[in-house]
């Protein structure tokens, strides 16, 4: 990442270039605002089609030679599939409510970063293959014939969009997007035309059930290292069971949370809760993941991917699953579960074994997210906490896009935050809760190369945390999301410096107070707490 924050804010917003008819994309000239493409090696694996060697740069991007055939077909076929999809495309009037509320177009400037112009170019297809106007009227009608330049348009725009919906909530007409997207996404695959952060992770969660490619053994390495930085912080030895039959539940994170930094510290705030309650649970080496890359590929693919978790619910003989502090994890969960591999009618209805609530709501799932249920220990006074625990720090909290305003996951969390922390203050309200901004990384979009991208769509974001850090003196941000907690140290680092990226159960675990612990004089990444260790430790 080259550019300084000074240079990035000089894109420009008006509409101002060339006609939205022309496709042409410079790929050279625009380094750092795309992804590179999908390895064969993960292509074969999965049984993609077209894997092959190839870059964007290249005049010849090694299509099939019926690949608009093929593009036909495809979409032909999803526009009878989802019915969802003709309505979008057939009933925006391009108002333009949505054009300023994408964090691409108001970080980059670029026009066909709004959502309308975004879905236009695939609209423009449909139009001409598909209307009897666009094939009357060509170009009048806003029709466009289906060439290479416009597939490459696609490629470029399509992978720029990280499907967080924001975009939707203002829409009059109530179009989602992102579905355009997912459903352009779905096109793209059928030609080969995918990138790798996204490809190699569902690769590697179908070869060993987590996105990283950690093995079982790894899997079990890492718990166990992080259960010796817990005994080495609290004086409390922790030995999680793992792939344990007969357990009541089934706890399953994202791989992150016990593998990087700063997820590990909200998996250590796991452990020491279940510890403190006596929690009957299992995690298990073959489940080793929360997150559904199949989101971002393709409806099959999370289908795919989803169905390891109840099929090894099901193995283990669990009563019901708790899920981490996850996104897309959640959304695919809540809305695509049930239709794609459910009901889960082989589990229990999710009731808390230390308060007794019934959570009405997963009664098809048969999951609940980590926040519910700490939410309703706190509502309950089960836990022992110390709040000043986290007196050095003062926190805002960032709402996840997917289990925020796909899912609606909102309160929760500040529940839980404010139960564990003092000093909490919240970003300006058309920041939040549904109108919530992207990390500008998620949808398999945060790699490295795409930096410069990133840092444009992190733009709302970071001036919001910038905001509450100067005004509060906000020094931390807290999320529950995996690729929040993996995307947002590097742009808060760019926009906001001074504040660091935390897991909400983080938190929780700074404050829990455990029977037999030592005198607590740090928090869980070893930083001083303000309180002296005799007023910390009961």
């Amino acid at each position: 990442m080259k550019k300084t924050p000074d240079e990035l804010l000089q894109a420009e917003w008006s509409p101002a270039g060339p006609d939205w008819l022309d496709p042409t994309v410079d790929f050279e000239a625009r380094r750092g605002s795309w992804s590179y493409p999908a390895a064969p090696k993960n292509l074969k694996y999965l049984g993609f089609p077209n894997p092959r060697e190839w870059s964007p740069t290249d005049a010849d991007w090694k299509l099939p030679d019926d690949w608009q055939a093929i593009l036909h077909r495809g979409l032909e076929e999803r526009l009878a599939k989802y019915r969802s999809l003709r309505l979008f495309l057939d009933i925006c009037v391009r108002c333009g409510a949505c054009a300023d509320k994408c964090h691409f177009f108001l970080g980059s400037g670029d026009p066909k970063n709004m959502p309308v112009l975004r879905a236009e170019l695939l609209r423009s297809v449909y139009r001409k293959d598909f209307t009897t106007a666009g094939k009357l009227l060509g170009g009048l009608a806003g029709a466009r014939a289906l060439t290479p330049e416009v597939l490459k348009e696609w490629y470029y725009y399509f992978y720029q969009c990280t499907e967080c919906r924001r975009c939707s909530v203002f829409c009059p007409y109530g179009i989602d997007t992102a579905e355009i997207t997912m459903a352009a996404r779905e096109l793209l695959n059928l030609v080969g035309l995918n990138i790798n952060w996204v490809m190699e992770p569902v690769a590697n969660c179908h070869r060993t059930g987590n996105h990283l490619g950690i093995q079982p053994h790894t899997f079990k390495d890492n718990i166990e290292f992080l259960c010796d930085e817990l005994a080495d912080a609290t004086g409390i030895r922790i030995a999680p069971s793992i792939n344990r039959k007969g357990a009541e539940l089934l706890f399953v994170v994202p791989s992150a949370d016990y593998f990087a930094d700063p997820g590990i510290y909200t998996f250590m705030g796991y452990l020491l809760l279940f510890e403190q309650l006596g929690l009957d649970y299992t995690l298990s080496a073959y489940v080793s993941e929360g997150g559904n890359f199949g989101l971002f590929t393709s409806h099959e693919t999370i289908k795919r991917l989803n169905y390891k978790m109840y099929a090894e619910a099901k193995r283990l003989g669990v009563k019901w699953i708790l899920g981490g502090e996850c996104g897309h994890m959640w959304r695919v969960v809540h809305q695509y579960m049930d239709t794609l591999n459910g009901p889960a009618d082989f589990l229990e209805d999710p009731v808390s074994p230390i308060t007794g609530t019934r959570f009405d709501h997963a009664a098809s799932t048969r999951m609940v997210h980590i926040c519910e249920f700490t939410a309703d220990l706190l509502q309950h006074g089960k836990l022992k906490l110390d709040k000043s625990r986290n007196d050095h720090l003062r926190l805002t909290f960032h709402d996840s896009c997917n289990p925020a305003r796909a899912v609606g996951l909102l309160e929760e969390p500040r529940q839980v935050i404010r139960g564990v922390c003092n000093h909490f203050f919240e970003m300006p309200e058309n920041t939040i809760r549904e109108q919530t901004f992207c990390c500008g990384g998620g949808a398999g979009l945060g790699n490295d190369e795409n930096m410069e991208m990133r840092m444009r769509g992190g733009l709302p974001r970071g001036s919001a945390v910038a905001h509450v850090r100067d005004t509060h003196g906000v020094n931390q941000l807290a999320c529950i999301c995996a690729i929040d907690r993996a995307t947002l140290p590097a742009l808060v680092e760019y926009w906001a410096p001074g504040v660091e990226v935390t897991g909400v159960h983080e938190l929780v675990g700074n404050a829990l107070v455990m029977e037999g612990e030592t005198p607590r004089t740090s928090d869980l990444r070893g930083r001083p707490m303000l309180v002296p260790a005799e007023a910390s430790h009961v």
